[in-house]
């Protein structure tokens, strides 16, 4: 494992995407404990990106439009949903319980928001053999919980950090409300940007 795997790593976990903007989300509305489950929702979800680079099944998605089609248009639908579900939230955040049905919904969002994407999918595709033998099964893997690692760190470090900033924000409900539209746009943006992506 070299120096430039564990840069490139960085440098793509650290760019705030979907999951990162829904940990951040996820800190500031329900604490530091919901945030950390988000992050390791988030890293759950790119475990079928990391096996279908792994066994070859990223190539079938690649050469399949349809498959490909089908994946996308329906992680523009889910962020489009996201968007208009934040949006429409308004007032003070309620303090919630840690509930069970709560952290489920947590981890329920946060796996499909990356489950929904096929662009990691043809990414890990591209990405992991650059590091890694022809046929090297066992380094891949490893290469790939060095990446998890790493992405559920990150994440949860932004989500630390939005948890930080929550007692300031729920006193004060028009920034909340704010920071919500905010969130919805980023939101929808990348729903946009999703939707005009090709192989």
């Amino acid at each position: 494992m070299g120096t430039a795997f564990l840069l490139t790593c960085l440098v793509i976990v650290a760019t705030p995407g979907t999951g990162a903007l829904y940990t951040i989300g996820t800190g500031l509305g329900r604490g530091a404990r919901a945030s950390v489950i988000a992050a390791f929702a988030c890293t759950l979800g790119i475990v079928p990106h990391l096996l279908a680079a792994i066994t070859g099944l990223a190539a079938v998605l690649q050469a399949s439009g349809v498959a490909f089609a089908v994946i996308k248009w329906a992680g523009v639908a889910y962020l489009l949903y996201m968007a208009w579900s934040t949006w429409r939230e308004r007032g003070e955040i309620a303090v919630e319980a840690a509930a069970t049905v709560s952290v489920w919904r947590v981890i329920g969002t946060g796996i499909t928001l990356n489950l929904l994407n096929p662009k990691l999918t043809l990414f890990f595709f591209a990405f992991l053999p650059q590091f890694a033998p022809s046929g090297a099964v066992g380094e891949m893997v490893g290469l790939s919980a060095v990446f998890m690692a790493m992405t559920f760190v990150v994440f949860a470090g932004y989500g630390a950090c939005a948890a930080a900033m929550r007692d300031r924000v729920l006193r004060r409900p028009q920034v909340m409300d704010w920071m919500r539209r905010v969130f919805a746009a980023t939101f929808a943006a990348l729903g946009a940007r999703l939707a005009f992506e090709s192989r």
